[in-house]
C-alpha cells in the first residue's frame, strides 16, 4: 500500500466515522437481543402453564345413555374457567349414565350424570328424585300424530261418559305440562334428525305420585287425550271443564233471547194518555185525551 492509498483510507477512517460504525453495530447487537427476548417470553406465555384437562363428549350423547371408553375424550381448559362439577379423568366416567343431553365437546359434569350407584341406562335411570315415570297407551291421534318425543311437555285430558254419579259427559284437563320421558322404545330423538311422524303405542310421563294417581284412574275410567305444549309455556290454567250444553250453548239460542227479554223488562213504560194542540185562528189550546179515547 503507497503512502497516497494510505493518507486516503486515514481521512475515510475519521474518528466521526469510526462512532458511526461502533453505533451501527451495538443497535444491530441490541435489537437481535431484544428479538430473542421477545420470543422467548412469547414461548413462554403461549406454554400451557394454566390449562387442565377436562373430559368432554366426543359424540352427542342422548339421556339414558352409559358412557363408554369411546365417546368420551379430554380438552385442555383455562383453570379459572372450569365448569362446575368438572371431571378430570375420562376413565371416571365410564360406565356413569347420562340424565341430561350432552352436546359433543361439551363437559362432562357430575349434574348432568347420574350417582355412580346407578349402573343401568334407560329411563329408569333419568327420572327426577321423588318422581314416578308412567307409562300410557295411546294410538296415533292421542300421541299428538306422531310428533311427540321425548323432552316434550304436554298436557293431559280426560273424556269421561255419563254414569250414574255423572250427570253428563264431560272433558277436564287433569294434569299440565307433565314432561315426556320416552316415547315407545324411543328414548331420544338423534341429535340433527329431521322430526317426521311415527307410530307409537306407548308414552312414558313423569309424575308425581299424586298426579300418577289421577293418571291411572283417569285411564281406566275415560278416554286419554294428550295436548301438547309449547317448550317457553309453562303456565297453569284452570279450567271448569267442558260438558255437552257448554259446548252447544252458542247454538242454543238462549244467550240472545234472555239479553232480548231484559232489555224489554227495562224499557220505559208507555204513556196512559196524549195531549193535542187545537190551533183556532191565532188561539193555541190543549186537549188531553186517555188511551181509551176519553
Amino acid at each position: 500500500m503507497d503512502k497516497k492509498t494510505f493518507e486516503g483510507l486515514k481521512v475515510r477512517m475519521s474518528p466521526p466515522v469510526i462512532m458511526l460504525v461502533v453505533a451501527l453495530v451495538i443497535a444491530g447487537i441490541v435489537s437481535f437481543w431484544s428479538y430473542g427476548l421477545l420470543q422467548k417470553k412469547t414461548v413462554e406465555q403461549a406454554a400451557p402453564t394454566d390449562m387442565q384437562q377436562v373430559a368432554v363428549a366426543a359424540y352427542d350423547l342422548k339421556w339414558g345413555t352409559v358412557i363408554t371408553s369411546e365417546v368420551v375424550k379430554t380438552q385442555p381448559y383455562l383453570k379459572g374457567s372450569l365448569p362446575t362439577g368438572y371431571i378430570a379423568d375420562p376413565a371416571a366416567a365410564v360406565g356413569r349414565v347420562v340424565m341430561y343431553p350432552i352436546q359433543v365437546n361439551e363437559p362432562l359434569t357430575e349434574s348432568r350424570l347420574a350417582p355412580a350407584s346407578v349402573k343401568a341406562g334407560g329411563v329408569a335411570a333419568i327420572v327426577s328424585p321423588k318422581k314416578r315415570a308412567m307409562a300410557v297407551k295411546v294410538d296415533k291421534v292421542v300421541g299428538v300424530s306422531g310428533f311427540l318425543h321425548p323432552g316434550h311437555r304436554v298436557d293431559v285430558l280426560v273424556s269421561l261418559s255419563k254414569t250414574e254419579k255423572l250427570q253428563q259427559p264431560i272433558t277436564k284437563i287433569v294434569l299440565e305440562n307433565i314432561p315426556v320421558l320416552a316415547v315407545g322404545t324411543e328414548v331420544e330423538q338423534a341429535a340433527g334428525q329431521k322430526e317426521k311422524p311415527a307410530q307409537v303405542d306407548v308414552i312414558t310421563l313423569e309424575v308425581s305420585p299424586e298426579d300418577g294417581e289421577k293418571l291411572a284412574l283417569a285411564a281406566t275410567e275415560g278416554k286419554l287425550q294428550l295436548a301438547l305444549r309449547n317448550y317457553t309455556d309453562t303456565e297453569d290454567v284452570q279450567t271448569r271443564g267442558t260438558t255437552i250444553p257448554n259446548l252447544l250453548a252458542s247454538y242454543s239460542g238462549a244467550g240472545p233471547v234472555a239479553k232480548s227479554t231484559s232489555a224489554r223488562r227495562a224499557a220505559p213504560a208507555e204513556p196512559r194518555g196524549f195531549t193535542v194542540e187545537l190551533i183556532k185562528g191565532n188561539k193555541v189550546s190543549e186537549v188531553k185525551f186517555s188511551r181509551g179515547g176519553e
